[in-house]
């Protein structure tokens, strides 16, 4: 497995942040300043969210997969925040899905993730979520297929697990798999260690989250902020013990969504992290990674 970060930890610096929760920085970071950043901190993959590009042409491409071969950077390209397919509903977020296949296919990408919904997206009845999803999906997968990139599919704050082992199952295609937020399902009140259970066996990416209960209402978005790994509620050392049986190669990419106000900045809490996952990963027996 490979310690990785998702270029969404540093959202606030793309021009991105949660209005009345967090501030803009006041400046602004580069794709290339990210990757020179991370790699210098000892990633060795990075998941790259599609949402902070402007341009998608042949020179801007060419140019991030010069430097992500330099820095001998793994990548998954990462497609759909904030609202993907829209929960089935939108036709042209397919086309846009797949056209953004060729793109990670010309990074040189195996895996790219993509999101179905957002919470502000799901339907009040499975049945009708599942009928607009299964065609997108079963479309987008043999599209991937075709390039020989594995869509993974994340748990958005929009699909509970059992929901998307359906998915899987129905649609049982090589080219779709999951991408396993470790944290996000802790905001639906479904526990983080059940749902990497269930989902394991199809997980072909990941976001490494920790998140930790704060205040106001537990049912809001704001109660559940990022910290650094092994300071919150996720049990991250049980998590990567179900990917190693699982025999899981990927991106471990930690993401920092909401930050909690205790720390300092996205760097402490990029650097804490990938320093205790690396720490797990080079240990036998494992370093509990813990407060």
């Amino acid at each position: 497995m490979i310690p990785a970060v998702d270029s969404y930890s540093y959202h606030r610096f793309f021009g991105h942040h949660y209005p009345g929760l967090e501030a803009d920085p006041g400046r602004r970071m580069t794709i290339a300043e990210f990757l020179d950043r991370v790699s210098e901190y000892g990633a060795r993959g990075v998941s790259l969210e599609s949402c902070f590009f402007d341009d998608f042409g042949e020179r801007t491409i060419v140019a991030l997969k010069a430097q992500l071969d330099r820095l001998g950077l793994e990548r998954v390209w990462a497609w759909g925040h904030p609202r993907g397919l829209e929960s089935g509903r939108s036709a042209e977020a397919l086309d846009d899905l797949i056209s953004h296949i060729r793109i990670a296919a010309a990074l040189g990408a195996s895996v790219m993730r993509i999101c179905a919904g957002g919470r502000g997206s799901r339907p009040e009845s499975w049945s009708e979520h599942k009928a607009g999803l299964i065609p997108m999906l079963r479309r987008a997968a043999a599209e991937a297929g075709e390039h020989g990139i594995v869509l993974a599919l994340e748990n958005h704050i929009d699909l509970y697990a059992d929901e998307i082992v359906e998915i899987m199952e129905t649609i049982a295609s090589p080219a779709l798999g999951v991408c396993l937020d470790t944290a996000n399902n802790l905001r639906l009140f479904e526990h983080p260690l059940e749902v990497a259970r269930k989902l394991a066996p199809w997980t072909r990416a990941t976001h490494l989250k920790d998140i930790a209960a704060h205040r106001g209402d537990p049912r809001s978005f704001a109660f559940w902020p990022s910290v650094p790994l092994g300071d919150g509620a996720v049990e991250i050392d049980a998590i990567l013990d179900l990917l190693e049986r699982a025999n899981y190669p990927g991106l471990l990419a930690i993401e920092i969504d909401l930050l909690h106000p205790f720390y300092a900045g996205e760097d402490e809490a990029v650097r804490l992290s990938l320093d205790r996952l690396r720490s797990r990963l080079d240990q036998a027996p494992p370093v509990l990674i813990s407060r």
